[in-house]
């Protein structure tokens, strides 16, 4: 591997956190909160060593697909490494195990907390907290190749190592300028809805943090009640509004920017994605309605809460691990479904399971006709082959990886019940945030032990990351020339 350019990227990585960590301080600088040190201390180690590793661009630039995966995987353990400290200098997560998951449940948009009371966090980390969120969404390595590109064919690795879906490409011929759109959307749509929560009457603060937690659907709340703390259902509408926004495929979003409106609506994934929060939200409405005063109010908890869900953000407005058990497996069936490909959401991603669906009727097709040709169509194009197959390799990679996490939490001392493994191991890594029972949407990951708070922690990013990435760090090929 070329390791001088990969010590040349992480370098360049360690200075964009280190100015993401200064914007934090200015907050809590702002706000009084006197927390210098808890946010120095990381900014000089940051650029102690990125400094040095970017004073000379190695002449040897050769750049592949495995030095890629290798180092974006390695620059999100880093950044929730670093980005943990802060919480631990300040001595408001005094655990280095509990800053960490908190942390990389923030990178990783999973939005998953040890913390019992958020609100006695100090501004600025409230700040950062929210923040690793919005810069997770995108993804850092995509903002470090719109301001600090490098060769085009280096820098498809790293979007496609970050970005999620089962394909990834530009959309314009240069990879630069791609980086700087889908980041000028992200931004655009961010302060949209900012700008409609301040004028809902959300603080000005409240209506930051909610808005970069949106945005990438992450989920992390700044009230101990969440969302239903403002008691505003414009607010609630408005954030539902963006966390379905916020899961589609940004690419519709550049259709529609330069005109190509009807191409943008006849996406299938759209299609299907609409379909499924649609169908989805009346069936849970009905089925709560029991629960609430009249239909209106039970379909503004089931909107929130679906799209919340599919979405991957993970806020909540009602405990609805006390809802009927049809409306919580339902629940369960969309944190495996996930958002659109190439959104800011988790989970399996509805390209991929409209690829394996397709795919298992082709199958059957086979089986009743073994000489007939079929051919897997998405999006009105054939699928090609090594997209099939990577999306195979895939869900064979998730189910092993949800396997193995699973039987390890189940030996947790805090003796959790098959649905809180279960679902828990689900949430993280899927990036959903809140599972069921004692980790469900009133309570929070803190009574874990710390083995399964690191596995979890390595679920989070291993599931932002679509596991690939990351297992690469762990395959002995991958240090070989």
């Amino acid at each position: 591997m070329n390791y001088r350019m990969i010590n040349y990227i992480m370098g360049q990585i360690c200075k964009v956190e280190a100015a993401f960590l200064a914007i934090s301080l200015i907050v809590s600088i702002i706000y009084g909160d006197n927390l210098y040190l808890a946010f120095l201390v990381p900014i000089a180690a940051l650029l102690a060593i990125g400094i040095p590793l970017t004073l000379k661009k190695p002449t040897k630039r050769t750049f592949f697909a495995k030095e890629g995966f290798f180092v974006v995987a390695l620059s999100w353990f880093l950044m929730s490494l670093f980005g943990c400290l802060p919480f631990v200098i300040s001595g408001e997560i005094p655990s280095f195990v509990d800053a960490f998951f908190e942390t990389a449940s923030g990178f990783s948009t999973t939005g998953a907390s040890i913390l019992s009371d958020v609100e006695s966090l100090s501004h600025g980390l409230l700040f950062w907290r929210s923040f690793t969120h919005w810069l997770g969404g995108m993804g850092v390595l995509v903002f470090v190749l719109a301001i600090f590109p490098e060769q085009e064919t280096q820098s498809i690795f790293l979007m496609k190592a970050e970005s999620p879906g089962p394909k990834v490409g530009k959309i314009v011929s240069k990879l630069r300028i791609t980086a700087r759109i889908l980041y000028g959307i992200y931004v655009a749509l961010t302060l949209v809805e900012f700008i409609m929560l301040v004028c809902g009457g959300m603080p000005v603060f409240d209506s930051v943090v909610n808005s970069f937690a949106t945005a990438g659907t992450g989920g992390f709340a700044v009230k101990n009640a969440g969302i239903s703390a403002y008691d505003s259902a414009y607010c609630e509408y408005v954030i539902a509004a963006f966390m379905l926004i916020f899961g589609i495929n940004f690419n519709i979003f550049f259709l529609i920017i330069v005109g190509r409106v009807r191409e943008a609506f006849r996406s299938e994934e759209l299609r299907v994605y609409l379909g499924i929060v649609v169908g989805s939200v009346i069936l849970v409405a009905l089925n709560i309605m029991k629960l609430y005063s009249n239909f209106g109010e039970a379909f503004r908890y089931s909107f929130f809460q679906v799209t919340s869900i599919i979405s991957s953000t993970g806020f909540s407005t009602a405990d609805f691990d006390a809802w009927p058990e049809f409306s919580k497996m339902l629940l369960v069936i969309l944190m495996f479904i996930g958002a659109s490909a190439g959104s800011t959401g988790g989970g399996i991603k509805v390209a991929r399971i409209i690829i394996m669906f397709k795919n298992g009727i082709a199958e059957l097709r086979r089986c009743i006709s073994p000489n007939s040709v079929v051919t897997i169509k998405f999006e009105g194009k054939p699928v090609e082959d090594n997209v099939l197959r990577s999306t195979n390799g895939y869900f064979v990679a998730f189910i092993a990886v949800f396997a193995a996490s699973t039987l390890i939490v189940s030996f947790d001392t805090m003796a959790p019940s098959f649905t809180e493994s279960f679902t828990g191991v689900l949430a993280c890594l899927n990036n959903i945030g809140p599972a069921l029972g004692r980790l469900g949407p009133t309570q929070n990951f803190g009574a874990l032990g710390a083995l399964s708070k690191l596995v979890l922690s390595f679920d989070m990013i291993a599931g932002r990351l679509e596991l690939f990435p990351v297992l690469l760090l762990f395959s002995p090929r991958t240090y070989r020339n």
